[in-house]
């Protein structure tokens, strides 16, 4: 059985180091267009899902296509064949995504912890721990970034090694997403995340000024000065001249 506090942990640590691979730019505007985004919004209204989450689930499930369900990617308006299987029909998109994630596997809506670690692993059930189990990242969540390379379940229970995902990871959006849509935040993500930074540089301390130079006078003539030259002197004079103790 898979540890998934330890997974959570993986996964925050593969997020603060990687890099995208592909260039996400065209479907993350898809994502987060005012409508597209309107839409997912209504639903995590309705599970507390954040929606760039179910914005990335709906392109992978079915390629953002309105007229398929979260759940499977099977079309809404008829009772789905692949897993879950079962459900439906619904009236709209947006009834059919908040089963999903209320009624379904994993039950995301159930969730309440959606620090970036989390969320990740949480898309990672989505799929199926599979990946986890053979200790390599999951092209689900990782494809198109640095952090997988290749393999892939080609159908139920059969892992290919050698076959690459050519779909877009959810990691690979979310990174491209943020940084098209800076309302983008997700909590427990590392500030030094070589795909993006918070922090601002800090202007340099600057030096304390000198002090300015003393004006010279009698007490304190300047070093070479004539006046310099008369004080030695008078200072040669009184200890010539001053009285011995007994």
């Amino acid at each position: 059985m898979t540890d998934l506090a330890a997974l959570q942990r993986i996964n925050l640590q593969r997020w603060s180091h990687a890099k995208p691979t592909r260039n996400f730019a065209s479907i993350a505007r898809r994502l987060t267009a005012s409508d597209a985004r309107s839409r997912y919004q209504a639903v995590a209204a309705r599970t507390g899902v954040p929606w760039p989450m179910i914005a990335v689930v709906h392109e992978r499930e079915c390629s953002q296509d309105w007229t398929r369900s979260l759940a499977q990617g099977d079309p809404w308006d008829r009772i789905s064949v692949h897993v879950p299987a079962g459900r439906g029909p619904f009236k709209s998109w947006e009834d059919a995504a908040i089963d999903a994630l209320n009624n379904c596997a994993p039950y995301a809506g159930r969730n309440k912890d959606w620090s970036i670690g989390a969320l990740l692993t949480k898309l990672e059930e989505y799929n199926g721990l599979g990946y986890a189990a053979r200790g390599v990242p999951s092209p689900y969540v990782w494809a198109g970034t640095d952090q997988y390379r290749s393999g892939k379940y080609v159908r139920d229970g059969v892992y290919d090694p050698n076959v690459i995902d050519s779909q877009a990871g959810c990691a690979g959006l979310l990174m491209a997403m943020k940084a098209l849509d800076p309302s983008i935040a997700f909590a427990g993500a590392a500030q030094s995340s070589s795909h993006a930074s918070t922090s601002e540089p800090t202007a340099p301390k600057k030096a304390a000024p000198a002090p300015p130079p003393k004006t010279p006078s009698l007490k304190s003539p300047a070093p070479g000065s004539i006046g310099a030259f008369i004080a030695s002197v008078l200072v040669a004079l009184v200890a010539v001249f001053k009285p011995k103790g007994k």
